[in-house]
């Protein structure tokens, strides 16, 4: 294998095994960041090795293995507790074991369990929602701080910042690396939730840029939807999650042109549609429909996302069921954006002025003062009423508000089209 090959290797392992060494390396030092480090040290080590003596059989194991001896190590050297809090060093004195003993024993022991916790760890309430995706993106999708920062088009030192700052702020509170006890589950749960879909959506539809799409970050979402769902396989919403991404991860393909241009749904070539990942979806779906006695959020947007799949056509979608599922889907969110889409499908499926009455009603809506779709929804609606003006000055506003470059230039087309 070439040096090449060995470092790309390298890094495909890093990314699927990288959670699992900082989990428990995390349940034993206790600190986030002190886990990372020994991780990190770990990959270095391989970086070093595997290029002169080959990819191990085993290479998630030669990594957990190499992280132990250098965890161990430190608690030799003293190195280790003098970073740690006093609590730490006290327990470690109280066990009748070494630290080295524990170490040994513990890391092997609860990888699924080490892991959950970490995601609970990583979306924990007291970082901020950027904080949350950066860390979770960093200690569980394996991604460096420049690919993150790339990601998310932000300046690399800032998201380093983000991440050094997520990881004080979790030790100074000493946040514990525990799945939350049942009073609290549902609502951490949510929040957890909610940070995988951000990742995810970014990768969907891009909110600034020259890309429409960045297929990579919706990847790692999925990814870590996926592990979420082996993780707590009862949950329906986390079921309803990982049904709405591949569902919509499906439809990649088919949503960009050949110069990488937007295609909308309703224009898309559905012979391009991933039919496995729709497959997966729809069986997600079920698995959420079976468990839950009510829909949630997540798995009722699933459900909207399956009346599409189902579909072979644009004309076959069955839009009064969508409909159906966004009036609960506002019952439950009472969110804005949601009500927007709602709007759409009651154009679609009412006509345009059933449409352009919801829509009309979020005017006033602080939240989508600024969200160009807002402005870009309602052109669809008064240009298929034939008021062509009034639809161009809302192209128009949303053109300005847009930051992403291809969006820009789909609006203006659409603009084009209405004439001066």
């Amino acid at each position: 294998m070439s040096a090449a090959d060995t470092h790309r290797a390298i890094e495909a392992v890093w990314r699927i095994e990288s959670a699992k060494v900082i989990a428990a390396l995390t349940r034993i030092t206790g600190d986030v960041g002190t886990a990372e480090d020994l991780a990190q040290d770990a990959l270095v080590a391989a970086l070093e090795t595997w290029p002169q003596s080959g990819v191990p059989d085993n290479p998630g194991a030669w990594l957990m293995a190499t992280a132990k001896r250098r965890a161990i190590d430190g608690f030799r050297r003293g190195k280790l507790l003098d970073r740690k809090h006093v609590e730490l060093d006290h327990d470690l004195r109280s066990r009748e074991e070494s630290p080295e003993h524990r170490l040994a024993e513990g890391l092997d022991d609860h990888v699924g369990d080490d892991v959950l916790r970490l995601i609970f760890t990583t979306c924990h309430p007291v970082l901020s929602t950027e904080a949350r995706a950066a860390l979770t993106l960093r200690l569980l999708g394996g991604l460096t701080t420049d690919e993150i920062a790339r990601a998310f088009l932000t300046p690399e030192a800032t998201i380093a910042q983000r991440i050094v700052r997520a990881k004080r702020t979790l030790r100074e509170a000493r946040v514990p690396f525990e799945v939350p006890p049942p009073a609290e589950l549902a609502a951490r749960l949510s929040s957890v939730l909610d940070v995988i879909y951000l990742i995810f959506n970014e990768g969907y539809s891009a909110t600034a840029g020259d890309a429409w799409v960045r297929p990579a970050l919706c990847d790692d979402a999925l990814r870590l939807g996926r592990i979420l769902a082996e993780l707590a396989p009862a949950d329906p919403e986390v079921h309803g999650l990982v049904a709405l991404m591949e569902i919509q991860a499906s439809r990649l393909k088919a949503r960009v042109g050949p110069q990488g241009e937007p295609i909308l749904l309703l224009d898309q070539d559905r012979s391009h549609w991933d039919q496995l990942l729709v497959r997966r979806g729809l069986a997600a779906l079920e698995r959420a429909e079976q468990l839950a006695g009510a829909l949630g959020p997540f798995a009722l947007q699933a459900a909207i996302a399956g009346c599409h799949a189902r579909a072979r056509t644009a004309e076959d979608t069955d839009w009064t069921r969508i409909t159906a599922l966004y009036d609960a889907l506002v019952q439950l969110t009472q969110s804005p954006v949601v009500d927007l889409n709602r709007a759409v499908a009651y154009s679609m499926a009412f006509g345009p002025a059933a449409g352009l009455e919801i829509a009309d009603k979020l005017m006033s809506e602080p939240v989508l003062e600024r969200y160009h779709l807002l402005p870009s929804v309602r052109a669809d609606f008064l240009a298929k009423l034939g008021r062509f003006a009034e639809a161009r000055a809302e192209l128009q506003r949303a053109v300005s508000l847009t930051r992403n470059t291809r969006e820009r230039t789909l609006l203006l087309g659409r603009a084009e089209k209405l004439g001066t």
